[in-house]
């Protein structure tokens, strides 16, 4: 690099998935590398760099707000430069690519989803003074994880397994701006998760639009098992992955909760409708039997295995019928955690076509009755943690107090505990703690520390 990013400071702002968190950590990984220091307000930064997600219509109208609110915010004292400079990556930067740069003329860098490498280089352009710069490439020219990462937390790590999606759910932008599936091979994430074994990681996560379809533009068929038995082989203490599609979880993936030593009982099964009328319309190519199936089977494999999804609400076209359909499927799962969503038009999405007059109040009552649901399942699932040691990765001190520890439990539960005399939550991050559990609240459990074991030991919870 010509400019030194060496006296510069930047923050990064990441809207929606996961892999969108993961590409922020490349992003500081690279600024970070050729000098440049992260903060943690936009005040304090002389780049912003936002992380966009398009899935929703509310992150497009939130972008616009936040990039338009810095154009009169001051700079901080002693910037580098006489102004600062602002980007826009992620998935609107790959959809709308130069329109941006006409609706916020003060917006200096434009990327799209394929091309984080070349970031450093449109920013030290749009230092240089050489005007707006946009780069959008229809297909990713390396894999994210060529590129240096810095990491939120030391010892836990996500790792991409694929990029893109195949499957065009009528409602979803994603295989629009994430492109066509590709799967990296078996050895690079093997070896890439040894060395994050070796440098202390606890917890890695994989990641993919579809993670179960893993390998298959590879190898001919599927092999995320395959891909599960050979990370569980590195040592690594905990192993969850994200996301699942249900058409393509196999009956291996489901054994291997029953049987691996490292995979957390776990898992996030997006269901999106319980009405096969409405499944069909959504192109989501399983039927809510076929669904209640693979739940029956995650349960025979691993008893207590906590289940989460996602659901759509006002899908167009969708009856009374229909949400029936659905709440009673959310009764019978009984789900730890259901994120629930109203239906958001996307346009170039084929369900963006589809005329739908039930009023938006209908929709609404339809959403809250719903959510109701969710929490009281979500309550009840806690209530069986009640009096149960579980064992806890400690990520730090509680927002509230900073004499509470907060962390996770196999199930993925949000656990509270005092910390012990002479301990501070902060020096315990990283580090597994057992926990009585005392009360079981719908979204935390919270108990009394038992006994702190610094070793990294997984739990099966099967």
């Amino acid at each position: 690099m010509h400019h030194t990013f060496s006296d510069m400071t930047f923050c990064i702002r990441t809207f929606g998935c996961q892999m969108n968190k993961h590409d922020s950590e490349r992003i500081a990984g690279m600024l970070e590398g050729l000098g440049a220091l992260q903060v943690e307000t936009s005040e304090e930064a002389d780049m912003v760099v936002f992380m966009t997600c398009c899935v929703r219509e509310a992150a497009d109208v939130r972008l616009m707000g936040q990039v338009a609110s810095l154009k009169n915010l001051p700079l901080r004292e002693g910037a580098a430069i006489g102004r600062r400079i602002i980007a826009v990556g992620g998935c609107i930067g790959q959809r709308d690519g130069e329109k941006l740069t006409r609706e916020l003329p003060h917006l200096d860098v434009v990327f799209g989803t394929h091309n984080l490498g070349s970031l450093p280089k449109l920013m030290e352009r749009a230092i240089g003074g050489e005007g707006h710069q946009i780069e959008v490439l229809d297909s990713a020219e390396t894999f994210p994880t060529d590129l240096p990462t810095a990491r939120e937390h030391s010892w836990a790590a996500w790792l991409p397994i694929t990029i893109g999606c195949n499957n065009f759910c009528s409602y979803c932008i994603v295989p629009y701006v994430r492109g066509r599936e590709k799967s990296r091979s078996l050895e690079d994430v093997v070896a890439e998760a040894k060395a994050y074994v070796d440098a202390g990681v606890k917890e890695i996560t994989l990641l993919g639009q579809n993670v179960n379809s893993y390998g298959r533009d590879l190898y001919g068929a599927p092999r995320f098992d395959d891909l599960l038995d050979a990370i569980d082989g590195t040592g690594i203490a905990r192993l969850r992955f994200a996301t699942s599609h249900p058409k393509d979880l196999t009956d291996g993936v489901i054994e291997r909760f029953g049987t691996l030593r490292s995979l957390m009982p776990a898992l996030h099964l997006p269901v999106q409708s319980g009405s096969d009328r409405i499944l069909e319309a959504m192109n989501r190519r399983y039927t809510r039997d076929h669904y209640l199936e693979l739940i029956a089977k995650l349960r025979k494999a691993c008893p207590d295995i906590a289940l989460s999804s996602d659901i759509i609400v006002g899908f167009p076209g969708e009856t009374e019928k229909d949400f029936e359909d659905t709440y009673r499927l959310v009764e019978e799962v009984g789900y730890n955690q259901v994120f629930t969503f109203i239906y958001s038009k996307r346009e170039g999405t084929p369900a963006a076509s589809i005329e739908d007059s039930t009023p938006r109040e209908v929709i609404q009552e339809r959403f809250d009755r719903l959510v109701d649901l969710v929490q009281d399942r979500a309550w009840q699932s806690n209530q069986s943690d009640k009096g149960k040691t579980v064992e806890v990765l400690v990520e730090g001190a509680s927002k509230r107090d900073s004499g509470i520890l907060a962390g996770k439990s196999p199930k993925n539960q949000t656990v509270h505990a005092k910390v012990s005399a002479g301990q501070s939550a902060e020096d315990l991050a990283g580090s597994f703690v057992n926990v009585r559990v005392d009360e079981a609240k719908t979204w935390y459990l919270a108990g009394t520390v038992v006994d702190a074991d610094e070793g990294a030991r997984g739990s099966d919870g099967c």
